[in-house]
């Protein structure tokens, strides 16, 4: 295995790195069908109606309609989805699927891992929304595809191609806390080459984040992509993808002095803010043979970030981190009228190069690395556009942790009343992050490098219903398991933080629900609801609230050209952890459920100009998503956009 291992990352240092998924791939099939691309490792797009596991798909159009500045906002209206922001806009997010981990759910952009190497998680504060996008959620086990990170699912940002969404297109907007956000994209087809330029940009000055405090915490943010497909031929294509991101956003830290009637709560920090930059890259070539019906695709990708946080005095601490991945798929489609079969094979090889940044010259500041190489393979079978079967396995070959090897089992039956029927079972594994293994604050954390992986397994059985053209229902079950779950201890004798693996089994389960209806050409309901339970060590876990919803209601002028967009999102109670005794031993709080109200209207004035504006947060709801940091009150926005 040695050698193979040296022979793979041989070759994944002289190409470039792979990308999991195709990210050319049309969102819509020859019928109109909405696909989900990330569903497959084949490249190619799963209709929605028959996938077998569950996926929510969020297009541009609701994008625009519900005028998402921030994707992490629109995420609140899926299924299985519990979203923690640390204050205001730019402030650290966490998104959790299934009562998992946020380091559970693996992220891609463009078919990019874009996951920070060092803390092994993806912070959604630092993602904008583009001008032209669409976003997949597929939840449940999906390892047997993607590998580590992905035991509560995975998360796909697409931005669109030159082909689907052509054209200029300019945006501006101002409000309230002095906030302008900003975006641009340019996009088309010439000749073989389809392209799409966009860039998106967010400055606020923000408002107190800290109960009582008076200092207000502003961010600016920007980020930009650029994504071209060559296709010289009908079988070949070559596709670039680059993507930078930058966040400078302020932050306020929790009161450090024992002797405070406010220790442990967190307190206006001035001098205090943190800066994330992210680069990515991918190149992806593909050859299809066989009249299109076997296809090869060699492609590679890069993810490079670069996070610091200071204090008043200077820098605090941080990271730098790298990850190189080279894959190599190939599929092949086998259409014999009434059934297709679809087998897919694939090895990655990936390698992580990350270390500590500190003004501590006692902390290790030197690299490390881990490196990994999988082999997939898959099958996909549908039959009479009704029946839908997978199923897929995997196995890691690891340097740092012990090999791994997960498999996923799935399928669908949708009846001739429209009823879809469908089920999966399936394992997943997550390694430990660089900041678990050797991480280090002084007198405060101390990384344990002797972590195991967790290990994950559960099933998930759903029904959905189509309601002629007008309505689409649907409820699944899940229920899974965690095995040696990565916690935090506090050894004596100096009782610092430190993580372990726990030898008790951690549990989730819950249900999902959701109603897409128009019932006229002039109104759409999208409605959500998640009911989740989880438990690590026989306790609720934090920051997963029993019960979440929301509602979208969308009315339209007769000619279209004036919406207006409803939002109500429900976040039930949820326990949270507070840091409030001086022996630093955690205390569990309770955080209050609330109920977030948006209003937001678009109005076409001519076929190039539109204005919009919107209200966030419309009853001037006063909450907390993570313990003691105060969120904003009502804001009003407006802007304008103009299109060629």
């Amino acid at each position: 295995m040695t050698k193979t291992l040296a022979i793979l990352l041989a070759l994944a240092a002289t190409t470039p790195a792979l990308a999991q998924t195709d990210p050319t791939t049309p969102t819509r099939d020859a019928n109109g069908d909405e696909v989900v691309v990330t569903a497959s490792r084949s490249g190619d797009g799963v209709p929605l109606d028959l996938l077998a596991a569950s996926a929510t798909v969020i297009d541009a159009a609701a994008l625009q309609q519900r005028q998402t500045r921030v994707v992490s906002d629109v995420l609140r209206d899926v299924p299985g989805v519990a979203v923690s922001r640390s204050g205001g806009v730019g402030g650290f997010t966490q998104l959790r699927l299934r009562g998992t981990e946020s380091n559970h759910v693996l992220v891609l952009i463009d078919g990019i891992e874009v996951a920070d190497p060092y803390q092994g998680e993806f912070d959604f504060g630092t993602l904008l929304t583009d001008e032209a996008a669409r976003i997949e959620v597929l939840r449940g086990q999906q390892s047997s595809l993607y590998g580590s990170d992905a035991i509560g699912g995975v998360i796909q940002y697409l931005t669109l191609t030159g082909k689907e969404a052509p054209g200029v297109s300019l945006r501006a907007e101002g409000g309230s806390f002095a906030t302008a956000s900003d975006g641009a994209r340019v996009a088309g087809v010439t000749g073989d080459l389809d392209y799409a330029l966009q860039a998106s940009g967010y400055r606020t000055n923000g408002t107190p984040t800290a109960r009582g405090g008076s200092r207000d915490v502003g961010a600016t943010l920007a980020g930009g992509t650029a994504k071209v497909t060559w296709a010289p031929s009908a079988s070949f294509k070559i596709t670039g993808v680059g993507r930078y991101t930058y966040t400078d956003a302020l932050i306020d830290n929790s009161d450090a002095d024992p002797t405070s009637s406010t220790f442990g709560y967190i307190v206006d920090t001035p001098g205090a803010h943190f800066k994330n930059e992210a680069v990515y890259g991918l190149l992806r070539a593909e050859l299809a043979l066989a009249d299109g019906r076997w296809t090869n695709a060699l492609s590679g990708q890069f993810a490079g970030t670069a996070r610091d946080t200071f204090s008043a005095a200077g820098l605090d601490f941080g990271n730098r981190g790298q990850r190189y991945k080279g894959s190599f798929v190939s599929a092949y489609r086998l259409d014999t009228g009434r059934v297709t079969h679809r087998i897919t094979a694939a090895v990655d090889v990936e390698r992580e190069h990350v270390r500590t940044t500190s003004p501590d010259s006692s902390v290790f500041q030197g690299y490390r690395q881990t490196d990994n190489v999988g082999l997939v393979g898959e099958y996909e079978l549908t039959a009479a556009d009704a029946l839908s079967l997978g199923a897929s396995v995997r196995q890691d070959w690891n340097n740092r942790f012990a090999d791994t090897t997960t498999w996923r089992v799935q399928g669908a039956y949708r009846l001739p009343t429209g009823t879809k029927l469908h089920g999966a079972y399936g394992t997943g594994v997550k390694n430990p992050s660089y900041n678990d293994l050797f991480g280090y604050y002084d007198g405060r954390y101390v990384g344990n490098p002797n972590l195991k992986p967790e290990r994950s397994e559960g099933w998930e059985a759903g029904v959905e219903q189509q309601i002629g053209m007008r309505a689409r229902i649907g409820a699944t079950y899940f229920d899974s398991a965690l095995h040696d779950e990565i916690y935090t201890t506090y050894p004596a004798p100096d009782y610092v933080q430190t993580p372990a693996n726990r030898s008790t089994l951690s549990r989730e389960h819950g249900v999902e629900a959701y109603v897409e209806a128009r019932p006229i050409d002039q109104l759409r309901f999208d409605l959500a609801y998640t009911y989740t339970h989880s438990t690590e060590n026989g306790v609720n876990e934090v920051r997963r609230p029993h019960h979440i919803g929301s509602v979208n209601v969308i009315a339209f002028s007769r000619d279209q050209r004036f919406s207006a967009t409803l939002t109500a999102r429900y976040n039930g109670r949820q326990d949270d952890v507070a840091y409030i005794d001086p022996s630093y031993v955690p205390v569990r709080e309770s955080l209050q459920e609330y109920v977030l109200v948006n209003l937001a209207a678009n109005y076409q004035l001519t076929p190039r100009l539109a204005v919009f504006g919107r209200v966030e947060n419309l009853t001037d709801e006063a909450y907390e998503e993570v313990f003691s940091y105060a969120t904003a009150g009502r804001a009003g926005y407006g802007g304008v956009k103009v299109s060629f």
